[in-house]
């Protein structure tokens, strides 16, 4: 290798958490002769709806359960469609229902951490939504919460689940491309969220409702931590954004524990369409996943409705989602450990955090500051 070794200050307390005897402990009485996993979902806003279908719909192995919701007719809604006998408006109403065995949180993400504890100090087995928490501390919260639960916790980075991204790993491990060197990736949404999914801080800033997604799959492709970040963004076209001091459009530099570097870019009003590149620069060769053409130029304009380019990310990662659920329910069954774990979701969220800190005070961030 050519690279040298570091650290980024944050991964000793997830080996701890991954290796804990708590989470087998959990393992081991759960990985009794259950038929079907009884599921609670949490939030059936936009994901937690496809979840619950997916659920419903999809995966044998899964029965869902109830579903859960503040607001309470959407919750009986979508109940009725999917011939769900069972709603509430409470985490705590959904993990007292007997039945439930394990909860899907995909409430906004100012309740991922609270909702965490809850489930946990219920026994339940979690698959939570992207970010962990919007906060390095209700993180830890959360995770001490897991562990002392004794359950296990699964982030919900789908990415990991795509075919075209689980084959690019699988080529990236075994070689073909060499060692890896710089990580580059792009992700442009078609147009924001409206203004009250902001103005009510329920899901954080650029970098941690959606880099977060660039951030893990850094991690997991380059198969190394990130030890800095240098970032830069600016509200460019929503003035929204400006008035709550964020941003529509973000670039952050990325280096590694061994040498390599990377670049984010993030957009929230591309308007062509859902556009999701990433591309991975190796020794011997370099591997891209993503929209490509061979034409020397492309212009992409919102009238331009490119038939390679979807226009939302539930077509775009339909099947990740339908994979990432499948998987989380037949771990548990199997009494297996998840395949992404709360590191991973700690991680991400301190790369995005880091982010967000390098934006405010113009200059690099360590990750060892953020572990301090």
């Amino acid at each position: 290798m050519r690279y040298g070794e570091g650290s980024n200050g944050l991964t000793s307390r997830c080996v701890a958490e991954e290796n804990s005897r708590a989470t087998e402990t959990w393992i081991r009485q759960g990985s009794t002769a259950m038929q079907k996993l009884g599921i609670a979902v949490i939030g059936v806003g936009l994901m937690g709806r496809c979840h619950a279908e997916n659920l419903a719909r999809r995966i044998p192995q899964a029965q869902l359960v109830t579903l859960a919701d503040t607001d309470l007719a959407r919750a009986r809604d979508l109940a009725a469609q999917l011939g769900i006998q069972h709603f509430c408006s409470s985490v705590e109403e959904a993990v007292a229902q007997p039945a439930v065995e394990a909860v899907v949180i995909a409430s906004p993400a100012k309740f991922h951490a609270e909702a965490l504890e809850v489930a946990a100090a219920a026994g339940k087995a979690i698959l939570c939504e992207k970010p962990l928490a919007l906060s390095l501390a209700e993180a830890d919260r959360a995770l001490a919460a897991v562990e002392k639960a004794r359950v296990p916790v699964q982030i919900g980075f789908m990415r990991r689940y795509d075919p075209a991204y689980a084959e690019a790993k699988k080529r990236i491990e075994a070689g073909e491309i060499g060692d890896p060197l710089i990580f580059k990736a792009i992700g442009r949404d078609p147009e924001p969220p409206p203004p009250n999914y902001f103005r009510a801080g329920l899901s954080g800033s650029l970098f941690v409702d959606s880099s977060i997604h660039e951030f893990d799959l850094a991690r997991w492709l380059m198969s190394d931590e990130v030890v800095s970040v240098q970032a830069t963004g600016a509200a460019l076209v929503s003035r929204e954004l400006a008035a709550i001091g964020d941003i529509d459009v973000g670039l952050a530099n990325l280096r590694f524990a061994r040498g390599g570097i990377g670049n984010v870019e993030s957009f929230r009003q591309a308007r062509y369409g859902y556009d999701i590149r990433t591309e991975i620069v190796g020794s011997k060769g370099t591997l891209q996943i993503g929209f490509s053409r061979s034409a020397q130029q492309v212009v992409l304009l919102d009238s331009s409705g490119h038939p390679d380019i979807p226009r939302h990310f539930l077509e775009r990662f339909e099947e990740a989602y339908y994979r990432e659920m499948q998987d989380f329910v037949e771990r548990v069954l199997k009494g297996e450990p998840p395949r992404v774990s709360g590191c991973d979701g700690r991680q991400a969220l301190a790369i995005a955090l880091a982010a967000e800190r390098s934006l405010r005070e113009s200059r690099a961030v360590s990750m060892a500051e953020m572990a301090a």
